[in-house]
């Protein structure tokens, strides 16, 4: 699961490029990003926007904020999302919880950007999104056993614009993060 992740462009060119392409710049949460915060997600158009983390949960209050990747091309909440609403979620990384409730940071070494896929919806004229989450690599599976699917830089395009190969790119390994 992916509960909150990091979105600092102070000293990170790359993130702040991304925000210098906004147009509504003013409603982006920066810094810790929580579920119902407005965050940058790119969609296929490439062009960066705000939008909202968190599909309503219409059973209950709250929002849902992952779908597991294994299940959401069958999903009829997520299928039409995953298959025609692609987005990455640009971050500086992302926090996981251990059994002991101690919070851990997870970036890609070497990168300064560490990219989520997700997909996107509107709800009553509101663009929301999901992070797409998969099974633990070695590099977290001590800690959670759920992370997000990270995208490597070179294979954004693809999972945008390429329904065949995203739908194979969520059951790759993701790459093996540093715990910060």
């Amino acid at each position: 699961m992916c509960g909150r992740y990091t979105f600092y462009d102070n000293e990170n060119e790359e993130l702040a490029a991304l925000l210098r392409q906004m147009q509504n710049i003013d409603e982006i949460k920066t810094g810790e990003i929580f579920p119902t915060n407005k965050a940058p997600i790119i969609g296929q158009s490439r062009q960066p926007e705000a939008v909202t983390w968190g599909f309503p949960n219409f059973r209950n209050k709250g929002v849902i904020i992952n779908a597991r990747a294994e299940t959401a091309p069958e999903k009829p909440m997520f299928r039409s999302s995953l298959f025609e609403r692609r987005c990455v979620i640009p971050s500086s990384g992302f926090f996981e919880w251990d059994s002991e409730k101690q919070k851990h940071l997870f970036t890609l070494p070497g990168e300064k950007v560490l990219y989520m896929a997700g997909f996107w919806n509107e709800f009553q004229g509101e663009k929301r999104f999901v992070i797409l989450t998969t099974a633990p690599n070695d590099s977290i599976v001590n800690i959670h056993n759920r992370m997000p699917v990270v995208l490597p830089k070179n294979k954004v395009g693809r999972w945008l614009s390429q329904t065949d190969t995203a739908l194979k790119l969520l059951h790759d390994v993701p790459p093996m993060l540093d715990m910060v």
